[in-house]
């Protein structure tokens, strides 16, 4: 039996989050061009017969402008330190530039490097010739930076290209060890906060690039509504999208609450799906001015 911990690694929309949903068979993780779209570690679990793979989705390294960023850092260096693999994607699609060469550089001052794999990510985007090219490139990064790859793989999350033969890489690497989690488990994370998230997905849809760092999700009620038939069951989510600033607050709900309204119909749709039953949605934007640097907001919104 193998069990153990991997993780992904990249630069913003290099494809972590996709691809975790895509290994782990059903999405776990929210997915977005923006970046810092994850905030926190979501783990997701894969099973087999005789492994068990645990794919922990972090935030994307970056330049911490505030103490949230500065959190979000922290969270992920002490997760690539806990890790027994770590998946770093390389969008075939992109050259490599500085900022992949800053992270593989970083990983590679811990006091302990867990095994790295290269992942080609994208790879359906690009011709054979510019991928050949890509991968290229990847196996030099072991001189230039003084690393090892265990494999370097080409991947599509898109269209399921190699996404077994990742999953059969990352289970080959991992240690002998028992099952953490019970087999029917794709998540450990609690269905509010897969809910909060599904709701923040949907505002980062077509909103300003200055906007999503703002924007955060706090369920404030949620409970199946009483006195409804047992085949007619109904799920009431009240929640608040929390900004920074009252012009935010205007983007957001838009003209005659247009935006607001479309945000609750994306919402609405991948939630009922998630908890198995239709949903009533509530939502209202409640402003808290620079609450990404504010302790007290942080901690109350869970950061």
């Amino acid at each position: 039996m193998k069990s153990g911990f991997a993780c992904f690694v990249g630069r913003p929309n290099a494809g972590k989050s996709t691809l975790t949903n895509a290994l782990v068979g059903s999405k776990i993780a929210i997915a977005s061009a923006k970046p810092q779209t994850t905030r926190h570690v979501v783990r997701g679990i894969r099973n087999t017969e005789d492994s068990q793979l645990i794919l922990v989705d972090t935030p994307g390294l970056h330049r911490p402008r505030t103490l949230l960023g500065e959190r979000l850092n922290d969270l992920v260096y002490q997760t690539w330190s806990e890790v027994d693999v770590i998946g770093v994607c390389l969008p075939a699609s992109q050259r490599i530039g500085p900022g992949d060469t800053f992270l593989v550089s970083e990983i590679a001052k811990l006091d302990k490097v867990p095994t790295l794999v290269a992942l080609a990510t994208k790879s359906d985007l690009v011709s054979k010739a510019r991928l050949a090219e890509h991968l290229v490139k990847i196996a030099s990064l072991e001189e230039e930076l003084g690393i090892r790859w265990a494999s370097i793989i080409p991947v599509s999350a898109l269209t399921g290209d190699q996404v077994d033969d990742v999953a059969d890489e990352l289970v080959k690497l991992l240690p002998e060890g028992p099952r953490y989690y019970p087999d029917d488990t794709v998540t450990d994370e609690p269905t509010e906060t897969r809910i909060a998230e599904l709701i923040r997905e949907a505002v980062l849809e077509g909103v300003r690039d200055e906007l999503p760092h703002s924007v955060a999700v706090m369920i404030d009620e949620m409970g199946q509504r009483e006195g409804r038939p047992a085949d007619r069951p109904l799920l009431d989510i009240f929640a608040s999208m929390v900004v920074e600033r009252d012009s935010q607050k205007g983007i957001i709900i838009g003209h005659r609450g247009e935006r607001l309204k479309a945000v609750g119909t994306a919402a609405r749709t991948q939630i009922a799906e998630l908890v198995g039953m239709p949903v009533h949605l509530d939502l209202h934007v409640k402003v808290l001015k620079d609450w990404q640097r504010s302790p007290k907001f942080l901690d109350r919104l869970g950061f």
